[in-house]
């Protein structure tokens, strides 16, 4: 994650916030809730911090979040699905993903 990006769970409002530099809001995840698993549904990032990570940081936050919180996560938003293609190291996390074969 980009060292001036910081990502918190504003559970409030139901998505993950990223702040670049301690300013304003730079993008979010929108995510449900059960007591199973979260549902990510939007991803938005503003277009002053597009090419900064920020998206990335993003996905990379909430399914940390999600798999320390040991939940599964079912992914509808198309940039976080993307995302997880190119890090195969979280499929693991999905709802009805397949058990994994690597022991904690």
């Amino acid at each position: 994650m980009p060292p001036d990006v910081t990502v918190t769970n504003n559970a409030g409002r139901q998505r993950y916030e990223a702040v670049v530099d301690h300013a304003s809001v730079a993008g979010f995840v929108d995510y449900q809730e059960t007591s199973e698993l979260v549902v990510l549904t939007h991803t938005e990032v503003d277009p002053a911090f597009e090419g900064r990570g920020v998206g990335s940081a993003l996905a990379r936050s909430a399914l940390d979040d999600i798999r320390e919180r040991r939940l599964k996560a079912l992914v509808i938003c198309p940039f976080i699905l993307g995302w997880l293609g190119r890090h195969p190291d979280y499929r693991g996390l999905l709802f009805n993903a397949p058990p994994s074969t690597v022991s904690d």
